[in-house]
């Protein structure tokens, strides 16, 4: 997948390969992952200006893929980026943000080209194109849960399980602030609330869950194709992501092997489930061992830093004299945690989908559904056929 675009150009565009033939193109659930992305509490004004709509101008025929590259476009109804009165040059780059590197590598004193391209406006583009591939996860009952976790002094402890992520899932969708659990809801906001005051920017802690996943997706003979390691890259490409974390995380460190791997057992009545019937007491691998599924749920935390512009601006240069400054204001959000948890929801179901196809894809979905049930007679335990 690849996306192009700026935050203020005529349009986003995401361009996708691979796609077998027969997958049926959810529109109103795409639309509505769009939706979600621009809902949350701290957001801007930007979002009271677009309403993100999808438009797919090839690849797909009467609702279903053709087999061919697939391109989507979402309009920019904020769209000024010839308009040199609206979008001026930005001469004092916004420490934590991409302004002033881009500057150096494009020999500018003009951050204007970098912080287009750089702004998070571009994930509205890999969300589409995410939950396109989430269409064909569907087929094969394999759906992802992001929320919120946490931010600054405010967590939640609510466990997310097989039986009760659907239950949280609409709790999530009630809360103005993607988390499920409404007193730490409550508590994130009021910090949101207090740095919007102080003309500050408040970050925070995603974590997504994918449930269904069957084992065996991914691989242990190349590091850079292990799927963990896949999905750090995909989390980390999030704009102001700066940790990702697979199941336990860094909390492995403090405990023994004991304490940490995951038992396995066979249930012979449960083969009939994703897992094959190979379950655990515990997920602290968070569903990957030596870079491929083991089927359990596939678990992901990302943390989100604050966002760089600051309504007080913060110590900057200005590029064409020298001189200290304060850095340039953008409009901007004071918190887009919410938004993020979509984000990356989205992409981490992409590399879901991207390792399910390298497994048991085909040029149409009759030829992967088949290939999918071949390989679940094969995989089946011996005790239990």
């Amino acid at each position: 997948m690849r996306t192009a675009g700026e935050s203020h150009g005529p349009c986003l565009t995401t361009l996708i390969e691979g796609m077998p033939a027969g997958v049926t193109v959810d529109i109103d659930f795409i639309n509505g992952e769009l939706a979600r992305r621009q809902q949350g509490y701290g957001r801007g004004a930007r979002q009271r200006i677009e309403s993100d709509r999808v438009q797919v101008t090839a690849g797909v025929r009467r609702g279903l893929t053709t087999g061919a590259p697939i391109v989507l476009s979402i309009p920019n109804k904020d769209s000024r980026l010839d308009d040199a009165e609206k979008t001026p040059p930005v001469h004092r780059p916004r420490p934590g943000h991409a302004d002033l590197a881009g500057c150096m590598k494009w020999l500018t004193d003009d951050c204007r080209n970098t912080l287009e391209r750089a702004s998070a406006r571009e994930t509205a583009a890999r969300v589409a194109g995410c939950a396109l591939a989430r269409c064909l996860l569907r087929e094969f009952e394999i759906e992802a849960f992001g929320f919120v976790r946490g931010a600054i002094d405010a967590w939640s402890r609510v466990e997310v399980t097989r039986q009760n992520w659907e239950s949280l899932r609409a709790a999530r969708d009630a809360s103005e602030i993607a988390c499920p659990d409404a007193i730490t809801g409550a508590e994130i906001i009021e910090r949101i609330r207090a740095a919007k005051v102080e003309k500050d920017t408040v970050g925070g802690l995603c974590e997504v869950h994918v449930f269904g996943v069957p084992p065996g997706l991914g691989t242990c003979v190349a590091s850079d194709e292990r799927l963990d390691a896949r999905i750090a890259g995909a989390v980390m490409g999030i704009q102001a992501f700066k940790s990702v974390e697979i199941g336990m995380g860094r909390t492995v460190t403090e405990r023994f092997g004991s304490q940490v791997h995951d038992p396995i057992h066979l249930d012979r009545a449960r083969t009939h489930e994703c897992h094959l019937g190979f379950t655990r007491p515990t997920n602290n691998a968070g569903g990957i061992e030596g870079g491929m599924t083991n089927g359990m749920p596939v678990v992901v935390k990302g943390g989100m830093k604050p966002i760089s512009t600051l309504l007080r601006g913060l110590p900057s240069v200005d590029l064409t004299t020298g001189k200290d400054e304060r850095s340039d204001y953008e409009r901007s959000d004071i918190s887009a945690v919410a938004a993020a948890s979509v984000v990356m929801e989205n992409v981490v179901a992409f590399e879901i989908a991207r390792v399910f196809l390298e497994k048991h894809g085909g040029d149409t979905m009759d030829e992967v559904h088949a290939h999918f049930d071949f390989w679940r007679g094969l995989a089946m335990p011996r005790s239990a056929t």
